[in-house]
């Protein structure tokens, strides 16, 4: 067998093969634990830095090992790049190409019954027909169904609907076109192949499927490679719990019109499709007094509480229609099915349940009803188990210092082989952190203009290319309202007036933009070069203490004699800033300058512990010292002056 330095060494089979390659001996330390578990070590957790190059790091050994093995990921983005970049380019270089297959959620493909039903519906303007047509025509064509070939077809686009099927309104093994469905292909592909590759959704569902003795999604593999495992443990709680919403009502009622239509049967079956419409637009209407976001159960308006007998009634009223017209239709009786599903689920979060937390999400179009389990590391440590094989945890984010047992503790593991691997790019010549002196507390009513006040001379001498990272829409907004009195070295992006992709390309093709962000601009986002060199984050990023999820969480560590602080609160908000600076440096030849607008890192013991968790990069005390750098970032002619 190869062993692993012979691909990834300095005189390696890459560094011979693969222009551009360089050794990196984080790199080469990883694959060597992937290698070591492989071999029966047991699991393990990496920390990988950013720019170790990890998915290298554990592909190479599963390669050179020749065994079937799962790779699961957070983003689509890098299921995609696994898929069509490394595993074909790293196969051929070492010259063990593998049989990989790619799954993604069944959203992501196109499905023939639904497309058919819509291209159906007399109801459609002729705009929406023309391009239902033309889905159709690509679809005649396209070995996959993956609607990422349709470019101009994003996550967000009205058309998604019409033309994807979900786990309510999936026909399955009665659909009429099972035989030349995309998603059952793409899940025979994954039966056979050596490397499945999918996301964390995916993986727990087979691993529940498996659980229930009700078949499989993915094959048996004797390695599963978790990236991006930092978000595991949140996506596994949504998926233990249970949740209702009222678009998933509305989807259901309409689908009822739709198929009564094609089986004639509108006379009957509308009354029931109708009131279960004003059911859940009457939820969404008593939530008006409601405040937008998370509401613990006991704090929810009562008429939003009252609310849901009446859809649990309509429910039953639609269920008793559907059950009376029988076997009419395949689509209707699936109908049935997700009625019977979704009152089971709206009764499940009716009981109360002390294990876990029953609670609203309020949003502008929806209202979700949930229960969710407060701790799911025993239920993944079951599936871990009963899955078998070795289990790889990687990410840039996963310990506090060099301690991983607060992620070790979410997902249920009580041993497993754990590292840190800094990352190797030169963060003490190319990056700065500085912290403002003199700013007020971050619950002060002035914190979010003192803060601009500091950043924006920083801003403008750094030529722009900045993200402004807040911890709340509220932060954000105000900061929008400074900026509105003031000249930007150039565009000046808000996250909310555009889908994020859009406003990132934007980004990038500005090179001197300021872009401010907060949830999603934290993670997952890669900007190379030049184009960001400057990150300011408002705040350390401690959980919303009225966040009902947090609330409940916190009260069972204090009930069973824990310190909620240092086993929750703390570990996740540094975890949480790790992230957010993780934007800055992408590259070797990166620079950038930090600012954490926080004066606790500087006043509170634990601030120690953020700062010990950064990229070791010097950190400035003055004012004019970070300006002076700043001003170095800047590319050629695009510095303002500025004076203080």
């Amino acid at each position: 067998m190869i062993p692993v330095a012979d691909v990834l060494g300095p005189n390696g089979a890459l560094a011979a093969r693969l222009p551009g390659f360089t050794f990196r001996a984080a790199q080469q330390r990883m694959a060597e634990i992937v290698w070591a578990a492989l071999g029966g070590a047991g699991h393990c957790a990496i920390e990988a830095g950013t720019g170790i190059g990890k998915t290298f790091a554990y592909l190479v050994p599963v390669l050179l090992s020749g065994r079937r093995a799962i790779v699961s990921t957070g983003t689509k983005t890098l299921q995609d790049q696994l898929f069509a970049r490394d595993l074909p380019l790293l196969g051929k270089a070492i010259g063990r190409p593998a049989s990989v297959a790619l799954l993604k959620g069944r959203g992501n493909y196109l499905c023939r019954h639904r497309l058919e039903l819509a291209l159906g519906d007399g109801l459609r303007d002729a705009d929406t027909v023309a391009a239902l047509t033309a889905v159709a025509e690509w679809g005649r064509a396209s070995p996959s169904g993956d609607l990422t070939e349709l470019g101009d077809l994003s996550e967000e686009h009205a058309l998604r609907p019409l033309i994807t099927s979900t786990v309510d309104n999936c026909l399955g093994g009665r659909c009429p076109k099972l035989d030349d469905c995309f998603v059952a292909a793409a899940r025979r592909a994954a039966q056979q192949a050596q490397i499945v590759i999918v996301n964390h959704h995916l993986l727990l569902a087979d691993l529940a499927l498996k659980e229930s003795g009700f078949g499989e999604l993915l094959p048996q593999a004797d390695i599963v490679v978790v990236d991006e495992a930092h978000l595991l443990p949140d996506i596994a709680q949504q998926f233990f719990g249970v949740s209702l919403t009222t678009r998933e009502l509305e989807g259901l009622a309409r689908d009822v019109f739709a198929e009564a239509r094609v089986a004639g049967l509108c006379a009957a079956l509308q009354p029931g499709a109708d009131a279960l419409l004003r059911a859940a637009a009457g939820a969404r209407a008593r939530a008006d007094s409601a405040p937008a976001g998370r509401l613990p159960w006991f704090a929810a308006p009562p008429p939003l509480r009252e609310a849901l007998p009446d859809c649990r009634d309509a429910l039953e009223a639609l269920a008793a229609q559907l059950q009376a017209v029988g076997d009419a239709s395949e689509g209707l009786k699936r109908c049935a099915e997700r009625c019977a599903e979704s009152l089971a689920r709206l009764r499940a979060v009716f009981a109360d349940d002390e294990d876990g937390l029953r609670w609203f999400d309020v949003g502008p179009r929806s209202i979700a009803a949930h229960w969710t389990p407060l701790d799911v590391g025993g239920a993944l440590a079951q599936r871990i188990e009963a899955q078998g094989g070795a289990w790889v945890f990687t990410s840039a984010t996963l310990a506090v210092g060099d301690d991983f047992s607060h992620f070790l503790a979410r997902i249920g593991l009580e041993r497993a082989v754990t590292e840190v691997l800094a990352s190797p790019f030169d963060y003490a010549r190319n990056a700065r952190l500085f912290v403002p002196q003199g700013l007020p507390e971050p619950a002060d009513d002035s914190h979010v203009e003192r803060l601009m006040a500091e950043v924006w001379p920083l801003v403008e001498a750094a030529g722009g290319g900045a993200f402004l990272l807040f911890t709340s829409f509220r932060a954000l907004n105000r900061a929008h309202e400074w900026l509105r009195h003031r000249d930007a070295p150039g565009p000046v992006l808000v996250q909310g007036a555009g889908p994020r992709s859009e406003l990132l390309a934007a980004f990038r093709r500005a090179g001197n933009a300021v872009l401010l962000g907060t949830g999603s601009f934290w993670q997952g986002v890669d900007v190379r070069g030049p184009a960001l060199r400057l990150v300011a984050i408002d705040k350390l990023p401690f959980a919303v203490p009225n966040d009902p999820l947090v609330q409940a969480r916190v009260a069972a560590i204090r009930r069973s004699g824990g310190d909620a602080f240092r086993e929750l609160q703390l570990p996740q908000a540094v975890l949480a800033l790790k992230q957010g600076v993780g934007r800055l440096i992408r590259d070797f030849d990166d620079r950038g300058l930090v600012v954490i607008g926080d004066p606790r890192l500087r006043t509170r013991p634990y601030g120690r512990v953020f700062l010990d968790s950064l990229p070791r990069m010097p950190l400035i005390e003055e004012a004019d010292e970070a300006l002076a750098f700043a001003a170095t970032l800047a590319p050629a002619g695009e510095a303002q002056a500025v004076a203080r």
